[in-house]
Order: C-alpha cells, then sequence, then structure tokens
C-alpha cells in the first residue's frame, strides 16, 4: 500500500531530519571525550589541584585547537544530509562560539527529542506490548482507560518530538549559517566586486561588439556604396547618349548613393569611430567639432588616456549632446571641457540655447543616463527654461 503524497513527503522530512541530528549528536559525542579524556587521565593524581586545573584546561584547549576540524565536519554534514552549503572561512570567534555552545545545546535538544520520542512510542503501544499479559494490563495501569489514556499521552509525546526535532534542525540550520559562514560584510563585499568584474566584462564585450559591427559596415556595406557610387558615376560621365529620362535615373541613384554612404559614415562614427582607437580621445573629439554645424570650442587636458571602454563612453556623451544641441536647443555655440584629475575623468558639455532639456521625456538624454551609469559614472544635468544647458558626467578612468 503506497502513502498520499504529502505524508509521504512528512515522513520522508521527519527521517532526515531525523538522521540529521543524530549526526550532531555523534559529533557531540566526540567532542565529550575530548572534554572527558583528562578527567580519566588525572583522575588519581596526587597533586589534586594540578588535576583539575588540567583537567578543565586542556580539554577546553583541546577543543579550541580542534574546531576548525568539527566545523568541516559539520560543514559535511549540513551538505550531506540536508544539502545547505556553509562556504567558508569562518571566522574564529563564532566558530567557537558554534562549536562551544551552540552545538551542544542542540545535541541535548536531540537527545531531549530522542528521549520524547522513545517514551512516546513506549507509551502510545502499550495495547500492543501489554497483550500477552494474563488480562491484557499490567499492575499500573488498572482499566483499559487508563491504558487509553497513556497511548493518547504517548501520540502527543511523538507529535512533541518530531516537533521539536523539526525546530532543532532550522535552528542548527541558521546559527551554522550565521557562525561557521564568512563574514557577512566581507561576503557582500566579494559580492560586490564580482558583479562589478562582471559588469566590466559585459561593458567591454558590448564595447567589442560594437567595434565589431563598427568594422564589418565599414569594411562590407560602406566599400559596396562606394563602389555603386563610383561605378554611378562613370555611368553618368561616360555614358552621353542616354534618354533624358535614364540620365534622371543615373543622377538619382548617384546622389541617393552618396547620401547612403554619408549616413552610414555617420552611423559608424556614432558606433565606434576609428580614430578613437589609432589616436585617442582628443583626435575623436576634434573629428565631432569640425563635423558640428554650430561653433564648438573644445578643450581636453587628458594627460594619460583613461580605459577604452571609458573612452567610448565620453566619445558618445559629447556626440550625443551635440546632437541634441543641434536639433533641439537653438543654440549659437558649445564648449566641451573634458579634463582627467587623477582617476576621475570629467566631461562638462555646455551651450547657450533655449534650454528646457529633460531626460524624463524621453529624449537621447535617456541613452545618455543609460551609458554613463554602465561605468559607475555621474550624470548631472542643469537646463532651465532660457538655458543655457550643462552637462557635467564624471567616469572613473579604470574599471
Amino acid at each position: 500500500m503506497r502513502l498520499p503524497t504529502a505524508p509521504r513527503a512528512a515522513l520522508t522530512r521527519l527521517r532526515r531530519d531525523a538522521v540529521f541530528g543524530l549526526a550532531g549528536i555523534s559529533v557531540q559525542f566526540l567532542a565529550l571525550l575530548v572534554l572527558s579524556m583528562p578527567w580519566l587521565v588525572f583522575s588519581d593524581t596526587a597533586m589534586p589541584l594540578l588535576g583539575v586545573l588540567v583537567a578543565v584546561a586542556l580539554p577546553f584547549a583541546a577543543l579550541v585547537a580542534l574546531s576548525p576540524l568539527f566545523t568541516r565536519m559539520q560543514r559535511r554534514r549540513f551538505k550531506g544530509l540536508l544539502g545547505t552549503d556553509i562556504p567558508g572561512p569562518a571566522r574564529r570567534g563564532p566558530e567557537l562560539r558554534y562549536n562551544l555552545l551552540v552545538g551542544p545545546a542542540v545535541a541535548c535538544g536531540g537527545v531531549l527529542a530522542f528521549g520524547l520520542a522513545l517514551v512516546g512510542l513506549v507509551a502510545a503501544t502499550v495495547f500492543i506490548w501489554t497483550a500477552p499479559v494474563p488480562g491484557g494490563r499490567l499492575k499500573f495501569l488498572p482499566d483499559a482507560t487508563a491504558a487509553g489514556y497513556l497511548t493518547a499521552g504517548g501520540m502527543a509525546l511523538l507529535a512533541l518530538a518530531c516537533w521539536l526535532t523539526g525546530a532543532l534542525v532550522r535552528a542548527d540550520v541558521r546559527s551554522a549559517t550565521a557562525l561557521l559562514g564568512p563574514d557577512p560584510a566581507k561576503a557582500l563585499e566579494r559580492r560586490v566586486e564580482d558583479l562589478t568584474e562582471r559588469r566590466a566584462g559585459t561593458v567591454d564585450a558590448a564595447d567589442a561588439e560594437r567595434r565589431r559591427i563598427e568594422r564589418d559596415l565599414h569594411d562590407g556595406a560602406q566599400q559596396r556604396l562606394v563602389s555603386m557610387a563610383v561605378n554611378l558615376g562613370l555611368a553618368k560621365a561616360t555614358l552621353g547618349d542616354l534618354p533624358e529620362e535614364a540620365r534622371k535615373v543615373i543622377d538619382e541613384a548617384h546622389r541617393e548613393a552618396k547620401e547612403a554612404i554619408e549616413e552610414l559614415n555617420n552611423l559608424v562614427r556614432g558606433l565606434h569611430p576609428a580614430v578613437l582607437d589609432d589616436r585617442g580621445l582628443d583626435a575623436a573629439l576634434s573629428g565631432i567639432a569640425a563635423r558640428a554645424p554650430l561653433p564648438v570650442r573644445l578643450h581636453i587636458d587628458i594627460p594619460e588616456r583613461p580605459a577604452p571602454t571609458v573612452e567610448a563612453v565620453a566619445y558618445f556623451v559629447v556626440s550625443e549632446s551635440l546632437a541634441n544641441t543641434t536639433k533641439h536647443a537653438q543654440a549659437t555655440g558649445a564648449d566641451v571641457t573634458v579634463v582627467r584629475t587623477g582617476d576621475i575623468l570629467r566631461v562638462v558639455i555646455a551651450d547657450d540655447g533655449v534650454g528646457g532639456a529633460d531626460p524624463a521625456q524621453g529624449s537621447g538624454l535617456t541613452g545618455l543616463v543609460g551609458r554613463v551609469g554602465s561605468v559607475d559614472g555621474t550624470f548631472d544635468l542643469s537646463s532651465p527654461r532660457g538655458g543655457p544647458t550643462v552637462i557635467t558626467v564624471e567616469l572613473p578612468c579604470v574599471l
């Protein structure tokens, strides 16, 4: 006969908790042996005071020395029986508190729980083990009613033992996780470092992917468009006997090819310009300023180049900010200042436009905030109505 799922799961959990508790009692029994050995050795010593001191100090010194061993045993117990992994290294003070105080206390609770279970089992089965007795009862059981009460009490003790076993397991897990594991502050610090490294790797991978796309566009689609534009130009120059309608079609195709090349050039420069890798941020920003439809004054002071990803973010910030200025600010000029101070790259873009820029309105500023935040940078915008608009970005030079 197969038990239903819920009772079967409860019995499985109870069996697991019981085995786990017995394993904990076994570990503490080893500790008890360590404590009792000096008492056995020095119990008949001629110097009672020395014997008492040795019998008290030596066991605790031995337990302190063997504490890492007991910690490894406890971790294996949690991992093997509960599947709970407690990472190291353990802190010395909390480790000793667990092995000298919490562990023995939980083991004593486990002994109590098993004692209650044994007594409850005997009481709950009183009708079974008294059956061979003539008359079906013992001297201390005057009638069947008393046996019934004893059976009910035994069932209650069994229920109490099961609850106590589960409670001890939960308390043991919480205590061991808190005391045998690493310092939570250091664990959090390592977690932050790990996430920072992963974030930096993701940003670098995204930047490398942008560079790959830029190379593919430059070496593939852009070259094909240039070749097509050249062929159309040659056709327009050499085929003079074409009908007027055909010449108009060739002229239109030639013009659109040149416009497509220009748009593709702008797209490639927006992804990751080659000059940024070859000559650095100064030359790349000078190119932006030269192509801008409004006067742009540059002030760049970078004694040492920052990380490539940081350079790409700074370039993107300046490029997108000047594009927004051209489209929306109605400005007559802009100033771009890029200065490295220590490990901070400070980028300031200011214009004399109408102001009123707001990232919450879904403009290109939202992308700037996300790009700056991807490298743990800070973004500050000041754009009152009537202007001026000032964007200040600070980026860490080393990721």
